[in-house]
């Protein structure tokens, strides 16, 4: 498994953070309420599993590298 990091652009982590503590841990990018999207959403833990994606996270707080 690739490593995760969070980005490297600090206003970015700022905002979502900010955005995550709003909404009680649910993805500030999301619409409504589940425990698919609280971060770390299932989208993204789904994506960290596969040894072939490297990428940003839905709300590009968090990136995996290879």
């Amino acid at each position: 498994m690739g490593k995760v990091r969070l980005n490297e652009d600090a206003q970015i982590v700022k905002t979502i953070r900010q955005g995550l503590e709003e909404k009680g841990g649910y993805c500030p990018c999301r619409v409504g309420k589940s425990e698919d999207i609280k971060c770390m959403c299932k989208e993204f833990k789904e994506q960290i599993a596969d040894p072939d994606f490297e990428g940003y996270c839905h709300c590009m707080l968090y990136y995996k590298e290879k």
